[in-house]
C-alpha cells in the first residue's frame, strides 16, 4: 500500500511543480480545457477559495522541502494583502483564505508579518459574531441572520488566534458558533442543512433554505463533508465530546450514502437520480475528516474511519485524477453547486487541496494546517 501511495505522491509532485512553473504568481480556481484561465488575484482578490492553492503548496513544501512550493505560496499570501486592506469583500471564509496562506507560513517559518496577517483575519472573523444568536454570520449585504455549515471549517483560525494571543475571546466565539451549528444545522438522521436563517435580533430559527444543494431538506454532499471535518476539528481544538459525536454521526451518514455510489459522492444525496451529478471535492474533504476522526477515537473504532478514507482517496486517484503534467488541475469531476451546469464536473482548486492533504496524511507527510 505504501508503494502505491508513494507513486501517487510522486505524480502529485510532478503535476504541481509543472503548475507552479506555468502559473507564476497567479492564483487558480477552476481549470478550463486543461488550463487555469483566470487569475483570481485580478478576477476577485477576495474570493473565498484564494487560499487553497497556497495551502496545497505549503503541504508539499512541508513534505518535500522543495523551495518552489514555498516561493509560490508566499506570492499568494502577499497578493491577499489587497483583500485585507479592502475589507468589504471578506466574510466568514477568511479562515480558508488565511489559515492556508499567512498562518501556514507563520507556523512553518516563524515569519512575523504572516502572524500579523493571520491575527488581522481572525479579528475580522470574530467581529462577525452575533452574540444574541450565538453564530458567526455568513456572507454580506442583507444576510445578517444567516449561518452556514461551511463556516465550521473556518473556526480553526479563531482557535489558533486564541492560543497565539492567550486570549479566550476567540475560542469562546468559535465554541458558541459550533454549538449553535449542532443545534441548527445537524439533523437527527445525521444529515445537515447547508444554511440556517435566524432572526438576528432574537436568534430564533426562521428557515433552512437549500443553498448549494437541490433544495430545502436536501443533503448537499460537500456541506456534509464540511460538517464532518469541521466538527472533528472543533473537537481536536477543544476536547468537547459533543463535537466528536456530531462528526461521527455525519460521517456515518456520508459513508452510508457513498456506499451506493462506489465511494464517490453525488452532489446531493437527496436529489433526483437524473441528471447524475458527482462532486469529488466532497469525497476528498470527507476523507480528510475521516482521517482526523481516526486519530481521536479509541483504537477499536479507528479502522472504520481510516480504511474508509483510504478507500475513497485511492478510488479518486485511480478513476478521477488527471495526471498529465501539461494540463492544470488534478482532481476531476468536482461540482460547485447542484444545478450549475457550467460549474459541474470540473477540476476545482479546493478538490486538489483536500486530495493532496489526504494522500499526505496517509503517508505521514502532512502539515496540520487547521
Amino acid at each position: 500500500m505504501k508503494e502505491t501511495l508513494l507513486e501517487i505522491y510522486g505524480k502529485i509532485e510532478e503535476k504541481l511543480k509543472a503548475e507552479c512553473e506555468r502559473l507564476g504568481e497567479k492564483i487558480p480556481y477552476i481549470s478550463e480545457n486543461g488550463r487555469y484561465q483566470k487569475d483570481m488575484r485580478e478576477e476577485n482578490n477576495s474570493w473565498w477559495t484564494n487560499g487553497f492553492w497556497a495551502g496545497m503548496l505549503w503541504q508539499m513544501y512541508h513534505g518535500t522541502g522543495e523551495e518552489i512550493y514555498k516561493r509560490t505560496a508566499e506570492d499568494s499570501e502577499i497578493a491577499l494583502d489587497r483583500a485585507l486592506a479592502g475589507f468589504v469583500g471578506l466574510h466568514h471564509d477568511v479562515g480558508f483564505q488565511f489559515l492556508h496562506t499567512a498562518v501556514a507560513d507563520y507556523r512553518l517559518t516563524g515569519r512575523e508579518e504572516s502572524r500579523v496577517r493571520g491575527l488581522h483575519a481572525a479579528s475580522l472573523l470574530a467581529g462577525r459574531f452575533n452574540p444574541v444568536g450565538g453564530f458567526i454570520r455568513a456572507w454580506n449585504l442583507d444576510k445578517t441572520g444567516w449561518m452556514i455549515v461551511d463556516c465550521l471549517m473556518n473556526l480553526p483560525l479563531l482557535y489558533w488566534a486564541g492560543k497565539e494571543l492567550d486570549d479566550p475571546r476567540f475560542s469562546a466565539i468559535a465554541d458558541l458558533h459550533a454549538h449553535t451549528a449542532l443545534q441548527v444545522l445537524l439533523r437527527k438522521d445525521g444529515s445537515c442543512n447547508h444554511i440556517g436563517v435566524l432572526d438576528p435580533l432574537t436568534g430564533e430559527l426562521l428557515e433552512c433554505p437549500g443553498g448549494q444543494g437541490y433544495g430545502a431538506g436536501s443533503s448537499w454532499s460537500r456541506g456534509q463533508a464540511w460538517a464532518v471535518y469541521g466538527f472533528a476539528l472543533a473537537f481536536m481544538h477543544t476536547g468537547h465530546q459533543e463535537y466528536l459525536d456530531g462528526a461521527k454521526q455525519i460521517a456515518h451518514y456520508f459513508l452510508a450514502n457513498t456506499a451506493l455510489t462506489g465511494c464517490v459522492a453525488l452532489t446531493d444525496f437527496r436529489a433526483p437520480e437524473e441528471p447524475v451529478s458527482w462532486d469529488t471535492t466532497a469525497s476528498a474533504c470527507a476523507a480528510c475528516g475521516f482521517l482526523q476522526i481516526a486519530e481521536m477515537v479509541p483504537d477499536l473504532e479507528k479502522r472504520l474511519y481510516y480504511e474508509s478514507a483510504q478507500k475513497i482517496l485511492l478510488t479518486l486517484a485511480e478513476s478521477h485524477c488527471n495526471w498529465n503534467p501539461e494540463e492544470d488541475g488534478i482532481l476531476q469531476n468536482g461540482t460547485v453547486a447542484h444545478g450549475r451546469e457550467h460549474e459541474t464536473h470540473v477540476p476545482i482548486i479546493y478538490g486538489d487541496y483536500f486530495f493532496v492533504e489526504g494522500i499526505s496524511r496517509l503517508l505521514g507527510k502532512e502539515f496540520m494546517i487547521w
